[in-house]
């Protein structure tokens, strides 16, 4: 059990390093994403092949197959481009709003009802982005591009919580990174053209940057958090993920020196957004025990 706890938190630790990546790559934010793409693909064929896991998809979950590749990938742009337009510490705050967007957006994708008390804490993330935008306004575009990488995530969550019952979740990673990859192919042009960016070539450096994102922080960290979850329980696992943002800021500060950059607003914004997904968790826990349900929090992040 110890060994499972102890992988779940390596797992989460290496998903912690890639705002740290995306800052450290010299590149723009199109070609992270582009390269993290085929590179992350090619290192899960690999482990699908030598684990000799199933390639089948059926026909009819195909369309859902490229909306939700296409989700992923217009979230890693946004994501990466709220750290280029701001830091490390400002995006990984405000992309933690994710697990309330999913809150928010599920029951209408299920056609349930809300509750009342999770719009609650939904506006208490508000709150805390309204807190970090007050004092940090230098870093305005990154702020948005930030809130709309977590809605997209939660997008892609949600749909992408099917999928992970009917395929083997290394297939359907690939697939959907694969499939994203060629999409961001295409939509290259469009995306040069509009931010007046260029195809750029990764130097040495980079190339040991995007190697240690695509192959430690989403294939390595993908597979041990797999690992761990026949041990450890989903809630666990949900609850742990949300130290994610915690780890990026710490690093960011010890790496960058990102607490130059910020102010008590800041820290306050994060400490609101924070604290309302951890409670949100244990709310959705506390739920689904009283009804005597197996508890299913917010569908587990398995792409970040």
């Amino acid at each position: 059990m110890k060994r499972a706890y102890y992988l779940m938190h390596l797992a989460i630790l290496l998903w912690g390093f890639t705002g740290i990546f995306g800052k450290a790559i010299s590149m723009n934010e199109g070609m992270i994403v582009w390269y993290r793409m085929v590179l992350s693909a090619a290192a899960l064929w690999i482990y699908i092949s030598w684990k000799k896991k199933s390639w089948i998809l059926f026909r009819r979950d195909i369309p859902k197959i490229l909306l939700i590749s296409l989700a992923i990938c217009l979230h890693w742009l946004t994501f990466y481009g709220a750290i280029k337009a701001s830091n490390v510490s400002v995006a990984l705050a405000c992309l933690s709003s994710i697990t309330l967007f999913t809150s928010v957006l599920e029951p209408i994708f299920d056609k349930s009802k809300h509750h009342l008390s999770e719009l609650f804490l939904g506006a208490g993330v508000m709150a805390g982005i309204y807190f970090i935008f007050q004092f940090q306004q230098l870093f305005f575009t990154g702020i948005v591009l930030a809130v709309v990488s977590a809605l997209l995530a939660s997008v892609f969550t949600i749909l992408n919580k099917k999928m992970m019952i009917r395929y083997p979740a290394e297939t359907i990673t690939f697939f959907e990174l694969g499939i994203g990859f060629i999409i961001l192919t295409f939509l290259l042009p469009v995306y040069f053209m509009i931010t007046n960016q260029t195809f750029q070539f990764p130097d040495s450096l980079d190339w040991i940057y995007l190697l240690l994102l695509s192959v430690f922080c989403t294939t390595i960290a993908f597979t041990i958090s797999m690992e761990a979850l026949k041990k450890v329980k989903a809630f666990t696992m949900n609850l742990s993920v949300n130290l994610e943002p915690v780890y990026s800021i710490v690093l960011a500060i010890i790496i960058f020196k990102e607490h130059r950059f910020l102010n008590s607003g800041f820290y306050l914004g994060a400490a609101i957004i924070i604290s309302s997904v951890m409670i949100h968790t244990f709310y959705t826990y506390k739920m689904a025990r009283s009804k005597k349900k197996r508890a299913e929090p917010p569908a587990f992040r398995q792409i970040n």
